[in-house]
């Protein structure tokens, strides 16, 4: 078990593309006005809220946070064939390294400390499980067919050595589902505060960001939803000035088959997933660092309290029998 907190890469510069957002909402009120952007991004509704002096301002600024998440999507998707994960995915086997730039060294030494701090929970390669496990089908993968993908997950088989990176093995791949989302969060927060902005959240798909308060210094009160109700039903709240909140649960993309459900968050060293915890949420210093702990948390089970603790942060569980269990630092 390692104790000391996971550290973690800085968000990207802001990118020049500019992609146009729908026209804001003025929320303008005596103190503190904001401005409401939507738009869909890595297959999510995503939305910002801009406190600026003007809706010129914050459209101009919104623009830089969209195009930021834009250009990672492009970057990292795994459905794009000209995307660097892409690449490297397709040598897979061949023997070939593929050189990689400077920011996705960064994820990728992410990646490799997350393994380490999460004894090997957390596992990039594991996305090649995903080919048996249909959630949409309602119908279980056989052991024989998990067992037969699992000899082709395992970070430690990766050869990274900072600059390159290769997969050893035929149908390897890695997938940056597990932290892309988080990461153009607070790459889209470094957009908008170099764009002068101070005051405001992001939300990709329910991963919020928060860049600073209202300008007359009030927080935003920010929800937790009941696993196990409708969307707009909040189980507890609470209200963040600047950082991250974020939730990993079971609730996400499930099927359920003879009463027992079977969530997206699979355990790498078994292929099936997890069943511990309804969701697990974390407040943290930055989306990219909340995103990843509540993930562990989920992977841990009865361990998630300890590994959260040993992190300091903030966070809130909910068990399968529906109990609440909260911490702050």
């Amino acid at each position: 078990m390692h104790a000391e907190p996971i550290a973690m890469p800085a968000p990207s510069s802001v990118a020049n593309a500019v992609w146009s957002v729908t026209r804001p909402a003025d929320r303008s009120g005596d103190h503190a006005p904001d401005y409401g952007f939507e738009f869909r991004a890595m297959g999510t509704l995503c939305r910002l809220r801009v406190c600026a002096p003007s809706a010129q301002v914050a459209t101009q600024a919104a623009e830089r946070a969209v195009a930021e998440v834009r250009r990672l999507e492009v970057k990292y998707s795994r459905y794009r064939a000209d995307s660097i994960v892409s690449r490297i995915n397709t040598a897979a086997g061949n023997g070939e390294p593929v050189v990689v730039d400077q920011e996705t060294a960064a994820l990728l030494n992410f990646a490799a400390q997350l393994h380490l701090h999460s004894d090997g929970l957390f596992d990039i390669t594991s996305g090649v499980l995903r080919r048996v496990w249909d959630f949409g089908s309602g119908r279980l993968p056989s052991d024989d067919a998990v067992r037969a993908l699992l000899p082709l997950v395992g970070w430690q088989q990766v050869r990274w050595d900072g600059e390159v990176i290769s997969l050893p093995q035929a149908g390897m791949e890695l997938d940056f589902g597990g932290f892309a989302k988080e990461y153009a969060a607070d790459s889209a927060a470094a957009a908008l505060m170099a764009a002068g902005i101070a005051g405001g959240t992001i939300n990709l798909g329910g991963d919020l960001r928060i860049i600073g308060p209202h300008p007359d210094g009030q927080p935003w009160r920010l929800g937790v939803a009941n696993p196990r109700r409708p969307a707009d039903d909040v189980i507890a709240s609470l209200a963040l000035s600047e950082g991250a909140l974020t939730t990993s649960g079971d609730y996400e993309r499930f099927m359920d088959v003879d009463g027992h459900r079977y969530c997206h968050i699979l355990n790498p060293h078994s292929g099936w997933p997890v069943s511990h915890w309804q969701s697990v949420s974390v407040a943290g210093p930055s989306c990219l660092a909340a995103g990843a702990l509540s993930t562990i948390a989920m992977l841990k089970g009865d361990q998630a309290h300890q590994f959260l603790r040993e992190q300091g942060v903030d966070f809130l569980t909910i068990a399968q029998d529906g109990v609440v269990h909260e911490e702050s630092v």
